[in-house]
């Protein structure tokens, strides 16, 4: 018998799914994620930098990929060759877990290229390949949520494809795709319980950018409000959640089968030394959603963090931050036009980065 932790109690008593933000090979094969999930991992996400941080720190897809090239593949169908072939081994892992929880959890994600974040007709062909290659009914394709992102998003779900939305950082923005969520469910024919979403709300990444901009500013008013726009916007952002996904528009779609799109915690792991190490687990706790969290923020949280509901605790101080923010001249809107772009950036230069990195590889392998 397993020795309940934390995680199992974030789930039992909380109603949150703690997942697992990271993906490598050698993990399936020695047994290191089947452990996590022993503990209570309900899920795993993945993305470009997880990807190339795997593939270029280890030999783990030497073989693989020598193979690859050997049947012709070109570096980039390589690349994907070696992604999805982690996502299906891990996949199979966490079928138990979605066959336990009648399709709650048990979720793997992979992203589509993310070079095609600005692009909806692209986005949307690339979610189709992975969706009809990998063919499991526990994979989530990720799609930004960019502009261009939401439409494709939409178009998803009426296909019946189940999409994990990443980057996001507004509270309107999340709007957008919680309608796009449900225009797609009205679209899509017949019974919708095999349709799963969650959207992904990042946290850290917005207190890393306001605080530089409060400590840019200077005033005492302003350098007291570090550490709080993050947690603020996170609690705004389930305010909304729990408003749009009730009502008798919503309602019908339930008589469908339609299940909330939860969501989900991303960028959890604190930036700052100062924070405690736990902080963007134990204060965004509560039921409906979902985080996700480094392994070594789930060692902390496995160690010593503090599992109570916080997520809809002193709204009124939430709506306070936000209020004072927007006083001492912080413009969170624009935080999230820029964490948006320098997200896409960062995820396409962990792309091409490592698709440079393969290619020197292969010219050594000849």
């Amino acid at each position: 018998m397993t020795e309940s932790t934390n995680l199992h109690a974030l789930f039992a008593d909380q109603g949150q799914s703690p997942w697992l933000d990271n993906l490598r090979r050698s993990w399936v094969e020695n047994g290191e994620l089947q452990a996590w999930v022993d503990r209570g991992v309900l899920g795993i996400t993945s993305n470009p930098s997880i990807f190339q941080k795997a593939i270029e720190g280890s030999e783990d897809y030497t073989e693989q990929f020598v193979q690859l090239l050997g049947e012709g593949r070109s570096i980039e169908e390589s690349y994907w060759g070696l992604v999805v072939t982690d996502i299906e081994s891990a996949l199979e892992l966490m079928r138990p877990t979605y066959d336990a929880t009648n399709g709650l959890d048990g979720y793997v994600s992979v992203e589509v290229d993310p070079g095609l974040a600005r692009e909806q007709e692209g986005t949307e062909a690339a979610a189709r390949v992975l969706w009809d290659t990998i063919d499991e009914p526990n994979l989530y394709v990720k799609i930004p949520a960019t502009a261009e992102g939401v439409p494709a998003i939409e178009q998803m779900i009426a296909e019946k494809r189940s999409i994990n939305v990443t980057l996001l950082f507004s509270v309107e923005r999340y709007k957008d795709v919680m309608e796009a969520y449900i225009a797609g469910l009205e679209a899509a024919e017949g019974d919708l319980s095999a349709i799963s979403s969650v959207a992904s709300f990042f946290i850290s990444r917005v207190d890393v950018e306001v605080d530089k901009r409060l400590e840019a500013i200077g005033t005492e008013d302003a350098l007291a409000l570090r550490g709080k726009a993050a947690i603020a916007n996170g609690k705004l952002a389930y305010a909304a959640f729990l408003e749009i996904f009730s009502g008798p528009r919503w309602d019908a779609l339930v008589e469908r089968g339609a299940r909330v799109q939860r969501p989900l915690w991303a960028s959890t792991s604190t930036k700052n030394p100062e924070y405690p190490d736990t902080l963007y687990v134990d204060e965004l706790i509560g039921p409906n959603t979902v985080n996700t969290i480094p392994d070594s923020t789930l060692g902390y949280f496995l160690d010593h963090g503090t599992v109570a509901r916080t997520l809809d605790a002193d709204m009124a101080d939430a709506h306070n931050v936000l209020a004072q923010l927007a006083a001492v001249g912080v413009d969170l809107d624009d935080v999230a036009v820029q964490l948006e772009d320098e997200g896409v950036a960062s995820f396409e230069k962990s792309f091409d980065d490592l698709l440079a990195s393969l290619e020197a590889k292969a010219a050594t392998l000849k």
